[in-house]
């Protein structure tokens, strides 16, 4: 998995790619608990999202409940393969997905 930040006008936009699963996953926690502070709102882009495992989706849940209270989060360019995990686990309802 890569991680791939930038900062604009507070909003945080990080650019995943490849597989968040039980390896990966805690590096995408470490990197978003590192940035929390530092951004308003937090925009994860999917685009090149291989896979996502119960792990990853923790992490997003996690991310969502600290984010409800700034500025809010939001998932973009998610493929249909992870657009259907989304829709079976239920986090379509929880997520704001673009």
């Amino acid at each position: 998995m890569e991680i791939r930040k930038e900062t604009n006008a507070g909003t945080l936009n990080i650019a995943i790619s490849g597989r968040v699963d039980t390896t990966t996953a805690p590096a995408l926690e470490n990197e978003l608990k590192d940035s929390y502070d530092s951004c308003e709102a937090l925009v994860l882009d999917f685009k090149d999202v291989e896979y996502i495992s119960s792990a990853g989706l923790r992490v997003l849940l996690s991310a969502q409940k600290v984010m409800s209270k700034k500025g809010g989060m939001k998932l973009v360019n998610v493929s249909r393969d992870i657009m259907e995990i989304f829709e079976v686990t239920g986090f379509t309802d929880i997520l704001t997905i673009e």
